[in-house]
């Protein structure tokens, strides 16, 4: 009877994920279509167009912007956005992503790169600028979502969700401090072997990696101190992670080698690893209890 009141006190959210953003989901879904496309034709003939081109990095941009897109349709109905600004921003979202989508991968195709060809004509450079343009908006529009997150007043729907968006922003910033530091070096590489592609990369994952465990802790049954213990230790340490990747990518070395900064990086992650794994075991065993009390 215990555990039946305790799944009891757990009320359906009025405010729900993806809810009303069926373009951006498709706009998502487009990139992740464009993606397996992109694999095909690389199994099929190889990933290198000549001159320039190379596929597997319109492979991996596709399929990252549409996880993305996917992650900030989840998200912006929790945003307290007025009709007009939600919708300027999905809109502004779904040019973006679209335009983004179709330079990487046709230019690729034709063996050019999409932002800094040396081979292209004057209309490839001027798309590749105004590809720089586009990816600027991306950056404004994230701090745009980032501030009206953290000016959200409590109290709110969906606390523990909302704890996980701020610090995935936190991140996300991050990544768009690389992706600033790109488009300034004209190239991804720093140094001998630092690359801010992986930079770029994780901090942007951060909305999987730290809202995925909140919505497991949402759906659990314990207690809210533990719940927010956890998404805090878990975010925090993935954080830090980042700042360590920033760090060794600025000495111009790989974060995939066996020094200092990459093992510290390797151990902060095994505890954000640890938040997340029990964060998915209690929202199972919620799940458990279910089944054994109505089935």
């Amino acid at each position: 009877m215990k555990e039946r009141g305790l799944l009891n006190d757990v009320a359906e959210p009025s405010v729900k994920l993806f809810e009303g953003e069926r373009w951006l989901i498709l706009t998502g879904l487009f990139g992740i279509v464009l993606a397996v496309f992109t694999a095909v034709v690389i199994y099929f003939q190889g990933p290198i167009v000549l001159p320039e081109g190379n596929l597997e990095s319109a492979f991996s941009f596709n399929a990252a912007v549409g996880i993305y897109i996917l992650s900030i349709a989840a998200i912006l109905p929790l945003a307290k956005l007025t009709v007009r600004k939600r919708k300027v921003i999905r809109r502004l979202f779904i040019v973006s992503s679209l335009y983004s989508y179709g330079i990487e991968s046709i230019q690729h195709l034709r063996g050019l790169n999409p932002r800094f060809s040396v081979e292209g004509s004057l209309v490839d450079m001027i798309a590749g600028m105004l590809f720089g343009v586009i990816s600027l908006l991306l950056v404004i529009l994230a701090l745009v979502l980032t501030i009206q997150f953290f000016r959200i007043k409590s109290p709110y729907e969906r606390p523990l969700i909302i704890l996980g968006i701020r610090y995935a922003f936190f991140s996300i910033l991050v990544g768009n401090l690389a992706g600033i530091w790109m488009i300034v070096l004209q190239g991804r590489f720093t140094g001998d072997m630092g690359n801010l592609i992986v930079l770029h990369g994780i901090g942007f994952h951060a909305l999987q990696t730290l809202i995925l465990p909140a919505w497991f802790l949402e759906n659990s049954q314990v207690k809210d101190r533990l719940k927010k213990t956890l998404i805090h230790y878990g975010s925090i340490a993935w954080i830090v992670s980042i700042i360590l990747i920033g760090f060794q990518t600025a000495l111009g070395r790989t974060v995939f080698e066996l020094s200092a900064l990459p093992i510290l990086t390797g151990i902060v992650l095994f505890i954000w690893l640890g938040a997340t794994i029990m964060s998915f075991v209690l929202f199972v065993r919620k799940e458990k209890i279910k089944r054994a009390l109505f089935n």
